[in-house]
């Protein structure tokens, strides 16, 4: 008959229905606000650990709900936040310096849900609380490095050139001066670096033989920009690999870039991964030498240069045989001899090659692996002016003795602890920062706010339901009361599938839940007026029904679509709270389009479908 779904196709439908309940329960379920106590690989004894914060807590009178072992450490759980943060700074002083008290929010959803990955959605800054960092990108230093080399690749020309200069030197802001002995040689090499470098701008200085080389103003403004691109990639990268679902990165201004948290507690944590510029460099050991007799004199070969690794002295060769550029994969682990944290390698990069190139032609010879970071802090100068400077610190982690030629993959030992490994695997795989960067402003925001903006956002959805269920079920009877059951039902699919592609849920993403929610029942509406339109056209019941689902389906098609691409639109030139919205837009539209049409159409075949019927309760 026309009005009748085959068996397999309802049961499909009630099958989907209830998966999407199953998925959307864990919304339902709250987070507890937790603190979790980490240290050194070799003194972790997590019963001893239960049992320190047990003492500490019940001597400061602060309840906890419970404590259980994570894997490198234990995590309590409490009620609040207040109570939380009451109970950190008591276990900072009762543990000390050694262990590591982190600050967490973590669901309180049944093991049997998250076994089968139904987590909650997330929640952005304005609803769930985090940290906003406001950071300045040190742009200049790229530049200053842009010179640096440019100062090196025009001597090494003028060199194989055969063409003879007095000095090449780099002036701060004002580019490259290079002097030459004679008229003749400085329009030789004028000529010879005007067709090395054609994209320079070049000018005579009134300095008797001297030249100035400079980047152009657009060559300079993209540098500056690329660096801040660049430096925005490798946050996500980091932000991605803390964990944070859909956080905010944007620039702001020139040479800044915002960073929003959403759920961070841990501000110091999060302000440690984000600005670390930490990397790896491998570089042979020199063996010619005597890197003691080098401390003891200073005087270091032109093509080593010393290094202290355990308070000894050593010395490395400077050229770099593999960079951090190369890691392609880190992952932190333990050593299986000596049960050490360690690093897990894979390259990638495109030096690989030259990579097992040198090893095999060193082996028996050490390699030392270089830890190195640049640290930003702020000076005073010889007039007592704060100044801001960044130091590169470099550190020999371990020098072991090359077995065989290094591949691909192999692993990276010496560190301190599992916390160490850890967050220089992550800094790996995210890359190293083109430029040291440092905070301007940091604000913790608390979830205070986000319960307001939570709570009136669901008051909104459900006074606009409220007002669209009683509406519909008074001017379509029976059929408005299906509308209301898809519209229900499409909620329901919408917080399945947002928590199931784990999207972060904003203000904004509650306006767009909102509006979906408004949008919902037009399908249903062009639907029942057009079953009206044929009723009184003189079609029967059935007749009308079949015309009125099959008639209004490419209007509603139409109509969806072109909101649809505005809300794809809106997600791939959107940010942060626009991407939030139009998620939950274009998502809103997929399935009321589905529990429209497909489901309201079950439920009527189900109640019409199987009988005579000589009039509909449509309202007329």
């Amino acid at each position: 008959m026309q009005n009748q779904y085959p068996m397999w196709k309802n049961v499909l439908l009630i099958i989907l229905a209830v998966i999407s309940l199953v998925y959307a329960i864990p919304n339902l379920y709250s987070e507890d606000p937790v603190i979790q106590i980490s240290g050194n690989i070799a003194e972790i004894n997590t019963d001893t650990l239960k049992e320190k914060a047990r003492d500490a807590l019940r001597q400061a009178g602060i309840t906890y709900k419970r404590i259980h072992s994570l894997e490198d450490g234990i995590e309590i759980r409490f009620k609040n936040t207040d109570t939380q943060l009451q109970a950190r700074d008591v276990l900072r002083n009762d543990f000390g310096p050694k262990y590591t008290i982190a600050l967490n929010l973590a669901p309180t959803t049944p093991q049997w849900l998250r076994a089968i990955g139904a987590e909650p959605m997330k929640q952005g800054l304005d609803l769930r609380g985090g940290v906003h960092f406001l950071l300045e990108v040190d742009v200049e230093s790229v530049v200053n490095r842009r010179f640096e080399g440019l100062i090196k690749n025009l001597s090494q020309d003028l060199r194989e050139a055969g063409i003879r200069y007095a000095s090449i030197r780099g002036i701060p802001g004002d580019g490259v001066n290079v002097q030459f002995r004679t008229l003749q040689a400085m329009e030789d090499g004028l000529n010879e670096i005007k067709s090395k470098f054609p994209s320079m701008v070049f000018s005579r200085m009134p300095v008797k033989y001297t030249i100035n080389a400079n980047f152009s103003p657009a060559d300079l403004n993209l540098m500056r920009q690329n660096t801040i691109e660049q430096t925005m990639s490798i946050l996500r990268n980091r932000v991605n690999e803390l964990g944070v679902g859909e956080a905010v990165v944007q620039q702001q201004g020139a040479t800044r870039i915002a960073v929003d948290l959403p759920g961070i507690q841990d501000a110091a944590r999060a302000k440690q991964i984000l600005g670390g510029t930490a990397t790896l460099e491998f570089h042979l050991v020199d063996h010619e030498n005597d890197a003691v007799v080098a401390m003891q004199t200073g005087s270091v070969p032109v093509d080593s240069k010393l290094y202290k690794m355990d308070d000894y002295p050593i010395l490395l060769k400077r050229q770099v045989v593999l960079s951090g550029d190369s890691i392609t994969s880190a992952v932190s682990s333990f050593d299986q001899q000596t049960a050490s944290p360690s690093v897990q390698i894979q390259l990638g990069g495109g030096r690989e090659a030259l990579f097992t190139k040198v090893t095999r032609a060193n082996i028996g010879k050490q390699m030392a692996i270089v830890y190195v970071e640049n640290k930003t802090s702020m000076e005073r100068d010889e007039k007592g002016e704060l100044h801001r400077v960044t130091r590169k610190e470099e550190r020999v982690i371990s020098a072991p003795r090359i077995q065989s030629a290094l591949g691909n993959n192999f692993q990276i030992t010496g560190l301190t602890d599992l916390k160490e490994a850890s967050n220089l695997a992550l800094l790996l795989r995210a890359g190293a920062l083109p430029a040291a960067i440092y905070p301007v402003e940091e604000r913790t925001v608390g979830p205070t706010l986000g319960k307001e903006n939570i709570r009136r956002g669901m008051v909104s959805l459900m006074v606009g339901m409220a007002l669209i269920l009683i509406v519909m079920l008074v001017y379509y009877r029976f059929f408005g009361l299906v509308a209301n059951i898809a519209l229900l039902l499409n909620l329901l699919f919408l917080t399945a599938l947002l928590s199931l592609i784990g999207a972060t849920l904003t203000l904004p993403g509650i306006a767009g839940i909102v509006l979906t929610v408004g949008m919902a029942v037009d399908a249903n509406v062009l639907i029942y007026e057009r079953i009206r339109e044929e009723l009184r056209n003189g079609l029967s019941p059935h007749a009308a029904i079949y015309a009125g689902y099959e008639r209004a389906f490419s209007t509603i098609l139409d109509a969806n679509v072109t909101t649809l691409i505005v809300g794809i639109v809106l997600f791939a030139i959107g940010t942060g709270p626009v991407k939030g919205f139009a998620v939950t837009l274009s998502l809103g539209l997929l399935t009321s389009m589905l529990t429209a049409i497909t489901y309201t159409r079950a439920i009527v075949n189900i109640f019409y479908g199987r009988r005579s019927v000589k009039k509909l309760s449509i309202g007329i």
